[in-house]
């Protein structure tokens, strides 16, 4: 039978005269995955930077610095991410989860207005990288790429860098300044960006001008088509293509009634511009139920105030000049929707097509081990494709197609490139686990309602393309970051210096603190392991471990 430590000493040990000596337990500190940083598409280190951003002041630039780690795009991210991190934060639970978003967009906007940069310390490697795309992920990737010390370019065929950011979410969300302040901070880094010139030749590209290694994240700029029975002179678009075409001279004319048949946030951006075209009618025909539809609800939701009908439960069966023939539809018992032979009519300048997306992969048909399934190519856990040297990316690859995923694809492969380029293999570091909610002493924190963002007056919505949600100030930005529950990891409160009973924890400071990852430690000649620091501490950063000899 094991005998506790202290019975073990002899009597006339100093150490049996020291309280810390009978315990059973020890109180150790632990870092644990804060939710928000799990559940983030680009893999930011969220809780790290509102830490920073708490202190306001310089505090915003050091804020700003962590993001930019990660992510560099957070005044772009701050107004087009859906924000997975704000349906996974845990003061939810509480009152509502913090404005992670709006803190993140704050940032990003506070850093254009100073004039922030970034700069590439790594050494010159050397390495040349192709980068086929400047959209989220291909930008994503030559930034990373360009501060690990590579030479990068950057080809797209379009005539403006941006990618889907561009030519896929309007201006009222996100003006095209804020995308043009962000990219140019990327390019003096040092990275070449050459617009129009369409990269047909993969290979002829890589091996013919001395790259030593090509990401590609081509964007899914194919509308998707479905056979729509039609007379001549119908009117019948996609799209995509009119929300690329917004970015030329001509707006498109879509006449005074148009119908967008999808239920996508697509559809939702297509029938709001339609709105503010002129459209004195903007219906989304889906033939499914509100609850089933991909669109977020906050897309729905502005959709509906700027005056878009909705119409669920319908498909369209026929278009002509003018009129579309709807078909009523029902659920069946597996929630599918299955025709009803109930027929009405619908009047329509235009009928716009949003059901889907893809990619023209015809660069790749040449190259001998890519292999592509279902319209997308197939990737390793690495990104690379079946072709050495070449990685993939964005709307490309199997994943969800949103900013947020594509940019956290350009990190990624970045550093897998890195590591090939210089013949190693990269290992992500191992996660911690999660911290849920019952690890947190709920108590010390305060009821704090979360701050909202003013949105434009209802009248120009529909109107203009002016943007629709304004950004937090500094005071209210400063109060979101505080609200941050610093799950898991230790934000200095003084909680288990103030409440231990033995005066074992110690105050750290200078490089014994740097050492240490944090602002305390334990004394366990002293400590007797009674567990009132882990009992109170606000963010569950201290466990009782079982003592051994």
């Amino acid at each position: 039978m094991n005998k506790p430590f202290a019975i073990t000493l002899d009597v006339g040990s100093s150490l049996a005269n020291k309280t810390g000596s009978w315990r059973t337990e020890r109180p150790v500190y632990r870092d644990l995955l804060p939710p928000c940083n799990h559940a983030c598409p680009a893999g930011e280190n969220i809780q790290a930077w509102l830490y920073e951003a708490e202190e306001g002041g310089e505090g915003y630039e050091r804020a700003w610095r962590k993001l930019m780690e990660d992510n560099p795009f957070p005044a772009i991210m701050g107004r087009v991410c859906y924000h997975p991190c704000e349906t996974a934060c845990n003061r939810a639970e509480l009152d509502s989860a913090v404005g992670i978003n709006s803190v993140e967009r704050f940032l990003g906007d506070e850093a254009i207005t100073q004039g922030w940069t970034v700069t590439a310390d790594a050494a010159a490697s050397g390495k040349r990288v192709l980068v086929v795309g400047a959209g989220p992920s291909g930008l994503s990737a030559a930034y990373h790429l360009a501060r690990l010390g590579h030479d990068v370019t950057v080809r797209d065929a379009e005539e403006h860098s941006g990618g889907m950011m561009r030519y896929g979410i309007p201006r009222y969300r996100l003006p095209r300044e804020i995308l043009d302040a962000e990219v140019s901070r990327i390019l003096s880094l040092g990275v070449t960006l050459e617009l129009g010139v369409k990269v047909d030749d993969v290979l002829g590209a890589m091996h013919g001008e001395g790259f030593d290694a090509v990401f590609l994240a081509v964007g899914a700029h194919i509308g998707k088509r479905a056979y729509v029975p039609a007379g001549e002179a119908a009117r019948i678009l996609d799209a995509v293509t009119v929300l690329h075409s917004m970015e030329g001279e001509e707006q498109p004319l879509l006449g005074r009634r148009v119908a967008v048949y999808g239920g996508g946030n697509t559809a939702m951006d297509v029938a709001r511009t339609a709105r503010r075209l002129g459209a004195t009618d903007a219906v989304v025909v889906y033939r499914r139920t509100r609850d089933r539809m991909p669109a977020h609800d906050f897309e729905v939701e502005e959709a509906e105030e700027e005056g878009v009908r909705l119409k669920w439960l319908s498909t369209v069966k026929r278009a002509e000049p003018g009129l579309l023939t709807i078909e009523r539809m029902e659920l069946d018992e597996t929630g599918f929707p299955q025709p009803t032979g109930e027929l009405e009519e619908l009047e329509a300048d235009a009928l716009v097509l949003a059901l889907g997306q893809e990619s023209d992969l015809a660069l790749l048909d040449d190259v001998p081990g890519i292999e592509v399934s279902d319209g997308v190519v197939q990737v390793g856990r690495n990104l690379m494709t079946g072709h050495p040297g070449i990685f993939a990316g964005g709307d490309m690859v199997p994943a969800e197609r949103t900013v947020t995923v594509a940019v956290g694809h350009g990190k990624k492969a970045a550093r897998y490139i890195d590591a090939w380029l210089r013949a190693g293999v990269y290992e992500p570091p191992p996660k911690h686990g999660l911290a849920e909610l019952e690890a947190l002493n709920t108590w010390y924190y305060a009821d704090a309602p979360r701050s909202l963002q003013p949105t434009l007056e209802l009248a120009r919505r529909s109107s203009t393309f002016e943007e629709v949600v304004s950004g937090l100030d500094e005071t209210t930005a400063l109060f979101e970051a505080r609200r941050c529950l610093s799950c898991g990891n230790c934000f200095d409160c003084d909680n288990c210096f103030g409440v231990c009973p033995d005066n074992s924890v110690i105050k750290l400071e200078g490089r014994d603190r740097e050492a240490a990852g944090r602002g305390y430690a334990f004394d366990y000649d002293f400590c007797k392991g009674c567990g009132i620091c882990a009992a109170e501490c606000p963010c569950g950063a201290i466990e009782m471990v079982p003592e051994t000899v």
